[in-house]
């Protein structure tokens, strides 16, 4: 499944984009430390966990999408790879729910490529994928990433006290989410209209390959 608006694609991680994806983000290590999940310590006389490889990654993310819980994306930009969408966590029954992660090259934050890149997840998950509710979850002190989930309109629902390991220690988050009803006329169409008209920008469109 490929997700586009304009210049901006959503499409399954691969892993021939293994070079491309190291080099981004080594590039953007100081940007992205602060932000990043991290192995918490083991339990006294417990297994020492590691970080996964690439490869070892791109396969838990295949595995894991095969089975229905996640839906893994690499974000373009201009034709080229800058960043990663995945939602996570998906849990079907009573509940019809996940939340998105994410991260981007520091050189296009700005540019409306995250916005676009979420709200095209979001819609995604409610019109073909049937979720009801989507949830971010952002450190508060991770400002770039608040301003993200505040102009596309998703719902402050408070704080969860160290609720994920991040940069080496247990860390608060803020809890953003939105249901299906909260957006009756799509994601993307409320951010394109909230954003400056591009003359000839053309419309959104999704594809299957």
């Amino acid at each position: 499944m490929t997700l586009t608006d304009g210049e901006i694609v959503l499409r399954p991680i691969k892993m021939r984009d293994q070079r491309v994806w190291r080099e981004v983000n080594r590039r953007n290590r100081d940007w992205l430390r602060p932000w990043e999940a991290t192995v918490p310590p083991p339990a006294p006389g417990g297994p020492t966990a590691q970080r996964p490889t690439y490869r070892q990654m791109v396969r838990h993310l295949r595995a894991e999408a095969n089975a229905g819980r996640m839906l893994p994306f690499a974000i373009e930009y201009e034709g080229r790879l800058v960043g990663q969408l995945t939602v996570a966590g998906i849990t079907w029954g009573s509940m019809c729910s996940g939340h998105i992660g994410y991260w981007v090259d520091r050189s296009v934050a700005g540019r409306g490529v995250m916005p676009t890149a979420v709200a095209l997840a979001v819609d995604h998950c409610f019109r073909t994928v049937g979720l009801h509710r989507i949830e971010v979850c952002i450190r508060p002190e991770n400002a770039p990433s608040r301003r993200v989930v505040e102009k596309l309109g998703f719902r402050s629902e408070g704080v969860r006290p160290r609720y994920l390991h991040i940069d080496g220690a247990w860390r608060d988050h803020l809890i953003f989410a939105l249901t299906v009803e909260e957006v009756p006329e799509g994601m993307l169409r409320r951010w394109r209209r909230s954003r400056p008209v591009t003359p000839g920008r053309p419309g959104p469109t999704e594809e299957i390959k």
